[in-house]
């Protein structure tokens, strides 16, 4: 597992330019963002917003930044599924998940704290991860994908539900992005 593949996907998943009028993220660029590109200091036109410039911020934003590069050393298919649920639905929703599921799946406490979800990849949540993988040996990374992609998708259903525009786009997120 490479970030470069991974955010080479993502840039092939999310096309070029686009700037679809249901999507609440408005105009996107290799799928990054005006908001983001603008925080980040891109001025120009999104329709031009290099692709280097989009490796860069998938990188440091939705790589580095929330302590996924720390996960892959432990568990490159978590690490995987939380960048690419990170860049669709924000990192901090990735990390609360990557928790959710390590509480769920920790008998009752009984191998190691429940986590504060809290968003983030801390210490606390790295010791979780270990203790969990552990103590459930090479299956475990694999049960922990299936309960992050299950959260995943069941928010992706619940966004269709709360907002219908959102339908536009279930049948992509569940085909592209659950199980891929």
């Amino acid at each position: 597992m490479n970030v470069t593949n991974l955010i080479d996907e993502v840039i092939d998943r999310e096309g070029g330019y686009s700037n679809h009028k249901a999507d609440r993220g408005g105009a996107t660029r290799w799928g990054i963002t005006e908001a983001v590109a603008r925080a980040d200091g891109y001025a120009g036109a999104m329709h031009e917003l290099p692709r280097a410039r989009a490796v860069a911020i998938y990188r440091r934003l939705y790589w580095t930044a929330p302590g996924f590069d720390r996960v892959a050393r432990r568990a490159p298919r978590i690490a995987a599924e939380l960048f690419d649920t990170g860049v669709n639905m924000g990192v901090a929703v990735a990390a609360a998940f990557l928790q959710r599921a390590l509480n769920a799946l920790n008998r009752g406490a009984s191998h190691y704290p429940d986590l504060l979800l809290d968003g983030r990849i801390g210490a606390g949540t790295l010791a979780a991860l270990d203790a969990f993988l552990d103590g459930r040996g090479a299956g475990g990374e694999a049960v922990l994908l299936k309960a992050l992609e299950a959260l995943q998708g069941e928010r992706y259903v619940a966004l269709a539900e709360r907002r219908p525009a959102n339908e536009a786009f279930l049948y992509g997120w569940l085909a592209n992005r659950i199980g891929a």
